[in-house]
């Protein structure tokens, strides 16, 4: 639980970033299926949750800096509003147990935004996401869809990446119950796992673990025999002897915080010898990456430690040869690891994604152009407070082995004929969450099975 009087204080952080101007929050829509009142289940805007707390939608909000004002802006239910919906609490009382002592009618915040452009002051947006809040800030502020998330406020998004990047205590603590939810889907899955069942059973089962715990899913659930496909999302294929599975799924709370954890288990009670080979390599390099986790450490040398680990085991079984910094420094691992190793994770199981990964995972500072290294979501020197996860892997992906192949790319690093007889072998990985701590890092929730045996036992 987060306490009520944390909202407030989250906000009088904020106003120290930022001296002058109005801060613009826009809350989220219900979002239409395939018509008005047959809805996605509501999702509130992150960042509107973080300040605000208010967890319906029609709503947003304006930090006045200048005259110290702070107001939500919507509409209280009318009675035809409360014969489907039930009696509901009043706009105001909502917003007072977050702080907010000022509400006013939804229609009025076109007038008071309107009379802040002529005056010339500074409206700070953060950059939309979603279509109709693109609409709005048109109707409001003149500015196109096509340009609205270039105009967003730079100085508003480092300042709410500076707050949200530090988890708080009872961040933790909500984050940790995601996360043993989580650990609970993966056992669900690992032991309901058999021959002649479809991904979508196993999708189905552990979906039904994160409902039955009060929440939702965190992200749509990855359930696949292929995990060389890293965002796998088709659940129709059957499971079959010999067949491995990786799943990717998480929990999230009804506070909105994420867990994010992914395993690969057999379908048969055991992996074969050549399926544990590649395992094991994927555990050495998830402990390399862990080895790294310290605060000023940057989360660019965890992501490379993992290569390392990656290159020397597949080094020892053939499919790698060559000087494991050479084959680093020439980005030939992605071939086998074509991703990153972790990134922030919070009330979004990518954190702040919509706000930018150069501000959220970057500092600021460029990401690279290198194929594979480029999709490294976080970089940055870490800090206590982040949470972020650890993820290597390892993909064969036959349309990649055949294109680098073709290339003769990094063929000084890849035995290719050995390589091509793992091209059907699927995916790899396993994924824990970690908070940064003082002196080092700490893994969040309970144990989720991982080593060869702890999987297998399951099995």
């Amino acid at each position: 639980m987060i306490p009520n009087d944390h909202y407030p204080m989250r906000r009088a952080s904020l106003k120290k970033q930022l001296k002058h101007g109005l801060l613009l929050f826009l809350g989220n829509e219900e979002s239409p299926m395939n018509y008005a009142d047959n809805t996605y289940h509501f999702r509130q805007d992150s960042t509107f949750l973080y300040f605000f707390g208010m967890d319906y939608p029609g709503l947003a909000a304006l930090i006045d800096l200048d005259e110290e004002r702070e107001i939500i802006f919507g509409n209280d239910l009318t009675v035809e509003d409360i014969v489907w919906m039930g009696t509901q609490p009043t706009l105001l009382s909502r917003a007072e147990q977050y702080g907010i002592q000022e509400v006013r009618p939804y229609a009025d915040l076109a007038d008071y935004l309107n009379k802040a452009k002529k005056m010339d002051r500074v409206i700070h947006y953060l950059p939309p996401y979603r279509p109709e809040n693109k609409i709005k800030l048109w109707d409001l502020l003149n500015i196109l869809p096509a340009e609205a998330s270039d105009q967003a406020s730079v100085e508003l998004v480092k300042a709410v990446v500076n707050l949200r990047n530090h988890k708080s205590d009872e961040e933790v603590i909500e984050i940790e119950k995601a996360v043993n939810i989580s650990v609970d889907m993966h056992i669900r899955a690992m032991q309901a796992a058999r021959p002649g069942i479809t991904e979508a059973y196993l999708a189905a089962e552990v979906t039904s673990v994160a409902l039955a715990a009060g929440g939702q899913i965190s992200f749509p659930v990855i359930m696949t025999i292929n995990g060389q496909t890293l965002h796998n999302h088709y659940h129709g294929n059957l499971l079959k002897p010999g067949d491995m599975v990786l799943s990717d799924c998480g929990a999230e709370t009804a506070l909105h915080y994420c867990g994010d954890l992914s395993s690969t288990f057999p379908v048969n009670k055991s992996f074969t010898a050549k399926q544990k080979e590649i395992y094991q390599i994927t555990l050495e390099a998830h402990q390399a990456a862990m080895n790294r986790l310290n605060p000023g450490t940057p989360f660019r040398d965890v992501h490379l430690n993992a290569c390392r680990a990656i290159i020397n085991g597949l080094k020892q079984i053939g499919l790698m040869k060559g000087d494991t910094e050479e084959a680093l420094a020439a980005g030939a691992h992605a071939m086998f690891f074509p991703c990153g190793t972790g990134h922030m994770m919070g009330l979004d199981v990518h954190d702040m994604e919509d706000l930018g990964e150069v501000y959220v995972g970057y500092a600021g500072e460029p990401k690279s152009k290198q194929f594979g290294l480029k999709s490294l979501r976080l970089a940055r020197p870490m800090e206590p407070g982040f949470v972020a996860t650890i993820e290597p892997g390892i993909y064969f992906i036959p349309e990649l082995i055949d294109l680098w192949q073709k290339e003769n790319k990094n063929a000084a690093f890849i035995n290719f004929d050995k390589v091509n007889t793992y091209r059907d072998f699927g995916g790899i990985r396993n994924e824990e969450d970690i908070l940064i701590t003082a002196d080092g890092y700490r893994v969040l929730g309970k144990r989720k099975p991982k080593t060869i045996d702890e999987v297998e036992s399951l099995r």
